[in-house]
C-alpha cells in the first residue's frame, strides 16, 4: 500500500488534470483543493454492559457551488480526518460529473460496527444525528450510505432528524428502505451505473462483452452486483475476492452461487470448484477487466507493476494511487475512473431526494431508464473530451467535473 494518504491521492488527481481544464483562473481551482468546513465530534455511547465509550464522527463538506452537500456516512475502524476530506471532494467531482444538481460532503464514524449489538448501532448513529443536526438537511447537506452503513441506519438518521426537526423529512437522507420512502433501484444502482459505463467503453472500442474476463475485488453489495450484472451481459467472472478470501475459476464464477455460499459460511473462502489465491493475486490476473469494488488505496505502485487486465473499472473510491496511475498509462491499461464509474449510486440518490421533495415516486422502469441516460451521457461527455484533449479519462472526468464546479462558483459570485 501507499504511504500517500488518500487526500494528498485526491489532490494529485485534480492537480493532474488541472491543465486539461478551460478556465485560466487558478485560483478558483485553487479553492477546491481545501474543504468549506471540517465537522468533528465526540459521541458519547452506553454500551449494553453499562459501560460508556466515546467515538470520533467526522462530517466533511467540500464544496456547494452546485448545490447541496451529498456524500456517504461509512463506520470503519480505520475512518481518518483525511480519509473523509479526501471522499468529500471526491463526491464533488462525482456529482459534477454525471452534471446533478448537488456539492460534495462524506462522513464517518471511527468504529468496527460488527462489534456493536443492533442497539448500540442504533444509538450510536442518532448520538451522530445529534452532534451534526445544525449542519445537515434537505436543502443543507443529504447524506447516504457508504462502508458498513446501510438502508437501516438511514432510516435511523431519517428519524432522529424528523425528531429533531419536528417534521417529517425523508429528503434529508437518501438510500432508505423503499417503506421509509426510499427509491426503487438504489440498492444496485452503482453496479448498475459501473455496467452501463463498461458497456459504452467497450462500445466504442468495438468490442464484444461476451468475449470478455472479469476479476473482482470486494463481493459487498457493489461487488456482488457487478458480478451478477456483468455475468449475465455474458462475461466471464473468473475471480473474486471479499476481506477473508480470493477465488479463481479459469471457466467461470456463478456469482449467484458464490453469494449463496459466503452467506452461507461467511466468506468465499473454499468456494467449491475455484482455486484458492493470496489476496494480492487478482490484481495480477490474466484477464480482460479488473474490478476493484472494495476500498481505497487497493492499487498502489507494485502492485500495479503486476497489472495484466486492459481495463480497470474502479467501483471503489479511489483504488489507485497516484504513483500507480502512473504505472498504468504507461502499460497502456484503461482506468475508468470511481468518478465516473461508481456515480450511479450518488445518481440515484440524486432520484430519491427529488421523489422525497415532489411526494411524486417512480417505478423501477424509469429509476433504470433515467440513470442509463445519466451514464451514457456523463461517459459520452468524458470519452469526447479525452479523444479532444488527449487525456486519461481520469484526466478528463476531473478537468470536466472542475470545469462545472468553476462555473458555478464564478456565477454566484463567490470570489470577487
Amino acid at each position: 500500500m501507499s504511504e500517500t494518504n488518500a487526500f494528498d491521492n485526491a489532490i494529485a488527481q485534480m492537480e493532474n488534470a488541472s491543465g486539461y481544464c478551460s478556465s485560466g483562473d487558478k485560483k478558483l481551482i485553487e479553492i477546491l483543493k481545501y474543504p468549506q468546513k471540517i465537522i468533528e465530534v465526540s459521541i458519547p455511547l452506553r454500551m449494553d454492559n453499562g459501560t460508556i465509550r466515546v467515538f470520533a464522527g467526522f462530517r466533511v463538506q467540500h464544496n456547494n457551488a452546485r448545490g447541496p452537500y451529498k456524500g456517504g456516512v461509512r463506520f470503519h475502524p480505520g475512518v481518518s480526518l483525511d480519509e473523509i476530506k479526501a471522499l468529500s471532494l471526491w463526491m464533488s467531482m462525482k456529482c459534477a460529473v454525471v452534471n446533478i444538481p448537488f456539492g460534495g460532503a462524506k462522513g464517518g464514524i471511527i468504529v468496527d460496527p460488527k462489534k456493536l449489538t443492533h442497539h448500540e448501532l442504533e444509538h450510536l448513529t442518532r448520538g451522530y444525528v445529534d452532534k451534526v443536526f445544525d449542519f445537515i438537511g434537505p436543502m443543507k447537506d443529504v447524506p447516504a450510505p457508504d462502508v458498513n452503513t446501510n438502508a437501516q441506519t438511514m432510516a435511523w438518521i431519517m428519524d432522529e432528524y424528523s425528531l429533531l426537526s419536528r417534521e417529517h423529512s425523508p429528503a434529508v437522507v437518501t438510500g432508505k428502505p423503499v417503506a421509509n420512502e426510499g427509491s426503487l433501484g438504489r440498492d444496485t444502482a452503482t453496479a448498475m451505473g459501473g455496467k452501463h459505463v463498461l458497456l459504452e467503453y467497450l462500445k466504442a472500442k468495438g468490442v464484444n462483452p461476451k468475449t470478455m474476463t472479469v476479476a473482482v475485488q470486494g463481493f459487498g453489495n457493489a461487488g456482488y452486483n457487478i458480478a451478477k450484472l456483468l455475468h449475465d451481459e455474458g462475461m466471464s467472472i473468473v475471480a473474486i475476492a471479499d476481506s477473508k478470501g480470493t477465488v479463481y475459476n479459469e471457466s467461470g464464477i456463478d456469482p449467484m452461487r458464490a453469494l449463496k455460499y459466503k452467506e452461507k459460511h461467511g466468506s468465499i473462502k473454499n468456494l467449491p470448484d475455484c482455486v484458492e489465491i493470496k489476496s494480492e493475486e487478482i490484481f495480477g490476473l490474466n484477464c480482460d477487466v479488473l474490478i476493484p469494488a472494495a476500498l481505497e488505496n487497493a492499487i498502489d505502485h507494485k502492485i500495479a507493476k503486476t497489472v495484466k487486465a486492459k481495463i480497470i473499472l474502479e467501483l471503489a473510491n479511489g483504488p489507485i494511487t497516484p504513483e500507480a496511475d502512473l504505472i498504468l498509462r504507461e502499460k497502456n491499461i484503461t482506468v475508468i475512473p470511481d468518478i465516473l464509474a461508481n456515480s450511479g449510486g450518488v445518481t440515484v440518490s440524486y432520484f430519491e431526494w427529488v421523489q422525497n421533495l415532489s411526494r411524486d415516486y417512480w417505478t423501477l422502469e424509469t429509476v433504470e431508464n433515467k440513470l442509463r441516460e445519466v451514464m451514457v451521457n456523463a461517459f459520452t461527455d468524458i470519452y469526447n473530451f479525452a479523444n479532444r484533449k488527449k487525456a486519461t479519462l481520469r484526466s478528463a472526468a476531473f478537468a470536466l467535473a472542475m470545469n462545472r464546479i468553476i462555473e458555478a462558483t464564478k456565477n454566484r459570485g463567490i470570489l470577487s
